[in-house]
């Protein structure tokens, strides 16, 4: 079974994994509602500010890093090299893989090209 852990501030991510669920039965769950212990799986977060991470993800990487598989992140294209920047700045602490960057809530395209991504 494939868990995809997500954390969404204004909707995109949220929206991203309603979409997934429509093409796939994986488990998916926000992050605030995990409990332990938890499965091996992926994880979708949001980039806020300049390129940052949310303070949510970190404090969840921080306990659960050893069970993520993949990052990927929503971003804006109109913050330039700020993009989606959150994957990049935790694949760098934390030596995750990014599976994909996406601009707000994805297009039919980023959805299949995750589930491509994840499935091999």
């Amino acid at each position: 079974m494939t868990w995809i852990y997500y954390d969404s501030k204004t909707g995109n991510v949220e929206r991203f994994v309603n979409r997934l669920k429509l093409h796939r039965d994986w488990k998916i769950q926000k992050i605030d509602q995990v409990s332990l212990p938890m499965e091996e799986g992926h994880l979708i977060t949001y980039t806020t500010g300049f390129g940052e991470v949310p303070v949510s993800t970190m404090r969840f990487l921080e306990e659960n890093s050893s069970s993520i598989k993949s990052i990927s992140s929503s971003g804006n294209k109109n913050w330039g090299p700020n993009y989606a920047l959150a994957a990049k700045k935790i694949s760098a602490l934390f030596k995750l893989p990014v599976l994909l960057q996406f601009e707000l809530s994805g297009t039919g395209e980023d959805i299949q090209k995750f589930i491509e991504n994840i499935e091999g």
